[in-house]
């Protein structure tokens, strides 16, 4: 059986600084400033040296976005919207991209189908003539809108955390060498978690009862890919799926039949990897009305405050994860104050961090490649597109480090253990009613520690959360 993170990193989750390898907090901006051969390391002020303190006083650049404005997504996009805004506001005050100012044009992605999401591209290119496309995420389209973008030669960076785009890039890089996706995909949500729960069994933060999962998954590719994930990671650390995954048909609010069979396994872990927070939210409720002494655990979707806001005070106790989020460091706070500041108490820099992120990366990009590229002018952009795949950037959700060989970011610390050179998936615990979250993993990222879900009639002598 083994084990995630060591136990030399500390029993208490809340006081240990070094993480697996002895990495320290204060290490990780040292090794984000060491790149390889032809490799740069950057930070966001790096565009203002770029600029030489030049104003944004040139012809604009049309920079495009898909957001699924009126879809079931509205809440993401709104604030995907939020992290452009501010991002864009902040690049052209330092002088935008060699003193071009960015200038945004929003196209609705609705429900984020093939036909929605190609029309949506090709208004952005045919009547704005957009240099870049820079979205959050839009998962539903098979990857429709790629074709559209290769045929521009225009760059798109987007965070679907989809497998899918890893195997289309890899099947033809030539083509398809504009497509960045700034996270890593799925599949790591699935594996990340039995790293996880290993973690804290190990260190002791928790006594599992035994070592059965029970798995439940939305019918969408993205909620199945990461389920399988989980079930062919598990027996290596010592667990077993014992239920599942068990495919519910989504969009759904009825989870009854499903979790009376999760009761009858009386896992120590119950799983759900469908993603929308309404829906996921309903479960947690469902859950709650007879609960078990078992984690619950839900991928991204928990993230968002309309989990709270639907699950109220059964929420307090959920785990969830995301692959890309906000840090809780030094930058990361600074950027939530800033961010709350301008978007209102209640709006979620952990969600509108991406796009803010994708919008530094891309600009610092096109100013150190001489500038972007119209639609068909294949040659900058390309040369855009080599700068970015090779500009380590250590942003407020962490380094963005991109595989050349997929151009996804790859992910910390599931296929890297040096958290200067991957994103972290950041595991959260909500301890209170709120939009508020507990960054408990990985090392050496988190600032907070785990504590035993509310509803457990045994907590085994360990820190327990109140309602």
């Amino acid at each position: 059986m083994k084990k995630f993170f060591s136990n030399k990193a500390g029993s208490n989750a809340k006081n240990s600084k070094i993480g697996t390898n002895g990495v320290r907090r204060r290490d990780i901006l040292k090794g984000a400033a060491v790149g390889g051969v032809g490799v740069i390391a950057a930070s966001g002020g790096m565009l203002a040296d770029i600029n030489g303190g030049k104003a944004a006083t040139g012809e604009p650049i049309p920079v495009g976005h898909a957001l699924a404005f009126t879809g079931w997504a509205a809440h993401d996009a709104q604030e995907f919207k939020n992290g452009i805004e501010l991002a864009r506001d902040e690049i052209n005050a330092m002088g935008g991209v060699l003193g071009r100012p960015l200038e945004s044009y929003y196209e609705d992605s609705k429900n984020m189908s093939a036909d929605e999401m190609v029309g949506a591209y090709n208004r952005l290119i045919d009547r704005n003539e957009v240099h870049v496309i820079i979205n959050g995420y839009n998962i539903g389209s098979n990857n429709a809108e790629y074709e559209t973008l290769a045929d521009a030669g225009i760059l798109q960076l987007h965070d679907n955390t989809i497998i899918s785009h890893d195997s289309l890039y890899a099947s033809d890089p030539e083509r398809y060498f504009g497509s960045f996706m700034t996270d890593p995909p799925e599949y790591y949500y699935g594996s990340g978690y039995i790293h996880f729960i290993s973690w804290l069994r190990d260190t002791g933060q928790w006594k599992p009862r035994n070592n059965r999962i029970a798995l439940v998954s939305g019918s969408s590719e993205y909620s199945i890919t990461i389920a399988n994930s989980l079930t062919a990671t598990a027996e290596e650390y010592g667990w077993e799926v014992a239920f599942g995954p068990e495919i519910v048909q989504t969009p759904t609010s009825d989870w009854g039949p499903v979790l009376a069979k999760v009761r009858e396994v009386d896992p120590s872990s119950f799983v759900n990897t469908h993603w929308a927070s309404q829906e996921i939210a309903q479960c947690q409720n469902q859950f709650m009305q007879d609960p078990i002494d078992c984690l619950t655990y839900y991928q991204f979707g928990a993230i968002s405050a309309v989990f709270t806001d639907v699950a109220q005070n059964n929420a307090v106790g959920v785990t969830v994860a995301t692959d890309i989020g906000l840090l809780q460091d030094e930058m990361g706070l600074e950027f939530e104050k800033k961010y709350r500041d301008r978007f209102g108490a209640n709006s979620t820099p952990l969600v509108g961090c991406q796009t803010y992120v994708n919008m530094y990366h891309w600009a610092m990009a096109a100013a150190i490649a001489g500038g972007s590229g119209e639609p068909g002018n294949f040659e900058q952009n390309r040369k855009v597109a080599d700068r970015l795949n090779n500009l380590i950037y250590r942003s407020v959700l962490g380094t963005v480090r991109f595989r050349p060989d997929t151009r996804s970011a790859v992910p910390y610390p599931a296929l890297t253990d040096d958290p200067s050179l991957g994103m972290p998936t950041l595991y959260f615990q909500i301890q209170e009613n709120s939009p508020a979250r507990a960054l408990v993993s990985p090392p050496p990222y988190h600032t907070g520690q785990f504590m035993i879900p509310p509803w457990f009639k045994d907590n085994g002598g360990l820190p327990q959360l109140k309602t």
